[in-house]
């Protein structure tokens, strides 16, 4: 008996088979946007070439590997990345930040020509009538510069994906207007932005729809059009599934969801969903380096993973409550499979992780007796009845240290 037939899945009922067959791209942002939460700094290089190998071991499509007009620190590391990506014939695709300035596109153009491989350029500017109130910009300052970005780019054989900022705030004419100055001079691709977690998935779909619409009537349906997400409302993983439903080529995200403010669409959970969804190019996808990532981008922004963090957390896969895991050890002794996705919609396995089972004051003798036995204790009624009630009375869950000081003969 396979897993389909122990589940009725809601999730792909009367889903347009198209979308899975779409062979959505990843965009890391986890080295440039990722770092600009306040909370953290610029890393070491070492823990950026670290993280980008695990990138390519994802394969993770591309990465926005820095803003190397910051500083020099900036620019050398960027440098290093586009080294390492080139020895090492990575197939990630790197790019790099930009405002709409010859100050910043310029350093990204030196690099490229330096090191010998295509690096993006990700020129942003502002879109939303708040942004042109507050910068007293009009419309056809934000189109000079659109222009002058792009033919910049386009002038010294350098790639651009032009991004506008809080576009789910923009006018869709303003929108239409500086899209196609810049796919008019050249550019290859271009980025809608959730830059304040604006978006509800609805309005992503409305969003994503009418820009792919509007390209295509103007001629440029080959456009790469990306989606970029923060999670202010909570709502970024839903909208970047929501964008990918309304035809979005290619999504952003950053490990674990570091950012500004709130943070950005987590890369890892939205892999994790890709996969269990079944989309073309990730249901067989190796997503085993998935743990290695994750806490590499922990270690690298000083970020601890909170325990309830889907699939990564230490809680993702462990129970102390006593009818769970009565329901996950009979499932894994019918089949050692069933165990996995009994209590929980992720199989642990598929991600290097394990079902945990523990006992604590909602336990019942099916905890105890599995984790005595997993101990070599022997699991009599009464054993268990000791360890039940110790956990009661200290209304905690045992490490299996204060088991087993429990029964200090078998220790």
């Amino acid at each position: 008996m396979n897993n389909e037939t122990l589940i009725f899945d809601w999730n792909s009922f009367d889903l347009n088979s198209q979308v899975l067959e779409k062979e959505v791209q990843l965009d890391d942002e986890s080295l440039r946007d990722g770092l600009q939460s306040p909370s953290t700094q610029d890393p070491p290089l070492e823990y950026k070439l670290k993280l980008v190998r695990l990138m390519e071991d994802l394969q993770i499509n591309g990465a926005d590997i820095g803003f190397p007009s910051s500083t020099k620190k900036m620019y050398d590391d960027v440098t290093a990345i586009c080294e390492m990506i080139r020895d090492e014939g990575f197939n990630l695709a790197p790019n790099c930040a930009a405002r709409t300035i010859a100050h910043d596109i310029e350093p990204v153009i030196d690099i490229s020509h330096k090191v010998g491989i295509p690096l993006e350029v990700a020129a942003f500017l502002g879109s939303s009538p708040i942004r042109m109130k507050v910068e007293s910009w009009s419309l056809e300052k934000l189109l000079r510069l659109t222009k002058d970005a792009t033919r910049l780019c386009i002038d010294n054989n350098v790639p651009i994906m032009f991004v506008t900022e809080d576009t789910t705030r923009a006018d869709p004419k303003v929108l239409e207007k500086i899209y196609l100055t810049a796919v008019e001079n050249g550019a290859q691709a271009i980025c809608l932005s959730d830059t304040v977690g604006h978006a509800t998935p609805h309005g992503t779909y409305q969003l994503v729809s009418y820009i792919k619409h509007m390209l295509k009537e103007n001629g440029f349906s080959k456009v790469r059009v990306d989606w970029h997400g923060h999670r202010d409302r909570g709502l970024s993983l839903a909208n970047s599934i929501a964008a990918i439903e309304a035809g979005i080529d290619r999504v952003h995200g950053t490990g674990i969801g570091i950012g500004e403010r709130c943070g950005n669409t987590p890369m890892d959970t939205l892999l994790v969903n890709l996969k269990l969804m079944g989309f073309k190019n990730y249901k067989n996808r190796d997503l085993s380096k998935l743990s290695a990532y994750t806490e590499t981008v922990s270690e690298m922004v000083k970020f601890d993973i909170p325990k309830n963090y889907p699939v990564m957390g230490t809680d993702a896969f462990r129970t102390a409550t006593g009818v769970h895991a009565a329901a996950i050890i009979k499932a894994q002794t019918k089949d050692e499979s069933w165990g996995d996705i009994v209590y929980s919609s992720v199989p642990a396995k598929e991600f290097g992780k394990e079902q945990i089972i523990d006992i604590g004051p909602l336990s019942g003798i099916s905890n105890a007796r599995f984790v005595l036995e997993k101990l070599g204790i022997d699991c009599t009624e009464e054993n268990c009845r000791i360890v039940l009630d110790f956990a009661k009375e200290n209304g905690k869950v045992l490490s299996e240290i204060e088991v087993s000081h429990l029964f200090p003969s078998t220790s």
